[in-house]
């Protein structure tokens, strides 16, 4: 609808000139014969005619730019929703290469930039063709020999306009990229604020965040150097059209090959002609700049999911708890000369808590995320009830599990929905104050001024009370399997006792027979564990009990003497 205005538009302005000049012929002609009272009857037709397709024209704007507007709208509402969505299914590894500033970049100031192709530049540019196209073929109809030397000036014009086009493209493409890195620099200073303020490092990061501005600043003199080119090659070329027309205009006149008339339409059309041309030049150079911007948003959009959303696995009708790590090795994708953990060999029976410890870096975590299939094990592979992981349908697999996390996030939401999230059955708000008790938590969120509609702010709970409520949140999903990654780290005395206590209660819920697995490094906190499996260097180096492995005096005991000496 949009492109139909457009053409009904650009048709309209090279009649609206045609009867333009035919009026002011007819004003001249009058006011050298009958005088002024003949122009009423004489003139009014074509008056008329002039103030109809004025009206129309400008109902036609309006409309027009409604369409645009709206294409515009959809647009950008429909690219956001596909890049969003293309990029919350893409796999870990993805994220581990990109930064939050950048994709955060490409979802808002990209994509909003990309829709002034629709909304602004390829309406003009349609608008501005048609009516050049129009005006050249009046031009070539008035008098073909100046309407070829005015289509060869525009010729040279539209070559300028192209190259100046490619330069504009690459220039765009720059400036996205560095504005992407200085709003994650941005972002990364205002996250780690209070790190900034206690050591002092405020003129670093302005620092840093000027120096990406900097390169911001070199790209866009560079663009405005090349704009000045544009400018001055057009104002040549625009000038060269009028002195063509004005001298080769007035010997046609004098030979008799055309009239005044026609030279005044003539002259008419060429301006427009050469501004449509001008037009298309300077929307094209923005339409060029969407383009360079785009090439990064496009490719985003392009990304195929990862095959865990796509291929449907099988979903178990009875899941156990039994976990097996068969000569599991795994590196990061990042990495691939680095093996984190290598030749893994585990068993979790179910309902039974098996702990995790070991020296950072000795690849515990790393163990956590094969399970919850953030990443695909190198070698080996996880068999959960006999099956192999890779094989069950993650969605159905992840429902199972309970995580707890180290550093606990929480969402922008009151407190109950923080509980709730992820959680795929109905549950009332008494399963969630439930839930809240079995993790030590409904005291003080009851002490809170609004309680559990209390929206999480990243200065009114501490961390210790975060991780509590990630425990309520893992516990009210009544998981199969439950994994605490350093779920005690941020706790104190009371609490770890508190969520000891829990695990107790855990191991002794037969109804329920959840397999746990603990990682910590407070070893106090999992003496109670069925076994221990304690790792080195991304190997398992001991298995068994707490005081089996005391007796056997390795790494696990020189690691709980450390702590005893620390703790005295």
């Amino acid at each position: 609808m949009g492109h139909f205005r457009c053409f009904l538009c650009s048709d309209c302005r090279c009649s609206f000139g045609d009867f333009h000049t035919t009026l002011f012929d007819r004003i001249h002609i009058l006011g050298t014969g009958c005088g002024p009272y003949c122009f009423p009857s004489e003139c009014a037709p074509v008056g008329s005619v002039v103030c109809d397709f004025g009206n129309m024209q400008v109902k036609i704007f309006g409309i027009r730019g409604c369409c645009f507007g709206i294409a515009n709208m959809i647009l950008v509402k429909r690219m956001r929703e596909t890049l969003y969505s293309s990029l919350l299914l893409q796999d870990i590894s993805f994220f581990d290469n990109e930064t939050v500033g950048d994709l955060t970049s490409r979802l808002g100031a990209d994509c909003q930039q990309v829709s002034r192709v629709i909304g602004n530049d390829l309406n003009l540019i349609l608008r501005n063709v048609l009516q050049g196209g129009g005006s050249l073929i009046y031009l070539l109809i008035l008098s073909w020999p100046l309407g070829l030397c005015t289509l060869m000036i525009c010729s040279i014009l539209a070559a300028v306009m192209l190259h100046y086009g490619r330069y504009q493209k690459k220039a765009a493409r720059l400036i996205q990229e560095v504005t992407a890195s200085a709003n994650d620099v941005a972002q990364e200073t205002f996250s780690l604020i209070r790190t900034v303020r206690v050591y002092g490092t405020e003129e670093e990061e302005l620092g840093r965040y000027k120096w990406w501005l900097g390169k911001l600043a070199d790209i866009s003199l560079r663009q405005s150097a090349a704009y000045g080119v544009w400018n001055f090659n057009f104002n040549i070329l625009y000038h060269s059209t009028q002195v063509i027309a004005v001298l080769f205009g007035g010997m046609s006149i004098l030979a008799g090959h055309i009239t005044a008339e026609k030279l005044t339409k003539f002259i008419l059309y060429s301006e427009w002609l050469i501004y449509s041309t001008w037009w298309v030049g300077d929307n094209i150079s923005n339409l060029m700049q969407s383009v360079g911007a785009s090439e990064k948003v496009f490719h985003l959009m392009d990304l195929s999911p990862s095959n865990q959303f796509i291929e449907r696995g099988v979903k178990l009708q009875r899941l156990t708890g039994y976990i097996e790590f068969l000569n599991v090795s795994f590196h990061y994708p990042s990495r691939p000369t680095v093996s984190v953990v290598q030749h893994i060999n585990i068993v979790v029976h179910p309902s039974e808590v098996v702990a995790i410890v070991g020296l950072s870096g000795s690849g515990k975590s790393t163990l956590v995320n094969l399970l919850l299939r953030l990443y695909e094990p190198t070698n080996g592979q996880i068999l959960i009830d006999g099956i192999p992981l890779k094989d069950l349908d993650v969605m159905w697999w992840r429902e199972r599990i309970g995580y707890v996390g180290q550093e606990p996030k929480l969402f922008r939401m009151d407190i109950s929905s923080n509980i709730r999230y992820g959680c795929t059955r109905d549950v009332k708000q008494e399963d969630i104050e439930w839930a809240a008790k079995q993790a030590y938590a409904h005291d003080f969120i009851s002490a809170l001024p609004h309680g559990y509609k209390t929206v999480v702010d990243d200065d009114l709970l501490s961390g210790g009370q975060k991780q509590r409520i990630a425990i309520a949140r893992a516990i009210l999903r009544d998981p199969k399997i439950l994994i605490l990654d350093e779920a005690t780290s941020a706790l104190d005395a009371e609490s770890e006792h508190n969520v000891k206590g829990v695990l107790r209660a855990v191991r002794s819920d037969s109804a329920t027979r959840r397999s746990v697995i603990v990682i910590a490094h407070r070893l106090s906190t999992i003496q109670a564990a069925d076994r221990i499996v304690v790792m080195d260097g991304g190997q398992v180096v001991e298995i068994g009990s707490h005081r089996e492995l005391l007796l056997k005096d390795g790494l696990y005991a020189r690691l709980t003497r450390k702590q005893a000496d620390a703790v005295a």
